[in-house]
């Protein structure tokens, strides 16, 4: 496991596990970003770089590394589970989001819910080509961001792919952002954290009590 651990001045016993896309690595400006706004309410944070990324610093994955990588996220979430006495939230940005819903439906008391940031829906150019054969195994809650200029996605495609998730999905626009949803060299001027931090308080309170930690 390689990562960095925010700790929350004030622990609210919750946990957010958070990584990267195929092209980068825990050190996003986003995951920052994210880390800061969840540690600042009470959640432990863990960024970290998944498997393929610790093999090699540059590259995108290849296929056969996505079980692996997905069981570095596993991982992290046992380690997380450590120091976190709640719930166990799980988010990933594009690749990782991928992967940390596909270890969701695969295992649905792996987390409480999910944070997926430009879910990667089809290569760029290549709609037809979709990656939601999972979907319908998604019981939990899952918020979504994306941007109204991301090529991977347009949130008309969103809105019809995340029907097919039986569990509770929300989903926060972002306009005029890319893939990197505002965060490339310089931080969005939108209070993105913010909202994605409502945005998942508020979807797990419309979600049964009764769901369990995860």
């Amino acid at each position: 496991m390689r990562g960095f651990l925010h700790r929350p001045q004030k622990p609210s016993g919750a946990g957010l596990v958070l990584t990267h896309g195929a092209g980068g690595n825990c050190q996003m400006m986003l995951l920052r970003a994210l880390a800061d706004e969840f540690a600042g309410n009470g959640c432990f944070v863990l960024r970290c770089d998944l498997p393929f990324r610790q093999l090699r610093p540059h590259g995108p994955p290849s296929p056969s590394s996505a079980a692996r990588d997905r069981d570095g996220l596993r991982r992290a979430l046992q380690v997380l589970g450590k120091l976190a006495s709640g719930p166990l939230y799980l988010g990933g940005h594009s690749y990782g989001g991928r992967q940390a819903s596909m270890l969701a439906a695969e295992d649905p008391q792996v987390a409480r819910a999910l944070l997926l940031t430009s879910y990667p829906l089809h290569p760029p150019g290549k709609p037809a080509q979709l990656r939601v054969q999972h979907f319908p195994q998604l019981k939990i809650p899952a918020l979504f961001a994306i941007g109204t200029r991301d090529p991977f996605a347009s949130v008309y495609e969103l809105e019809s792919a995340r029907k097919l998730i039986p569990g509770l999905t929300s989903v926060v626009v972002v306009d005029g952002a890319g893939h990197d949803l505002g965060y490339g060299r310089k931080q969005a001027g939108q209070d993105l954290p913010g909202r994605l931090w409502q945005g998942l308080m508020g979807l797990l309170r419309e979600h049964s009590p009764a769901a369990g930690r995860g």
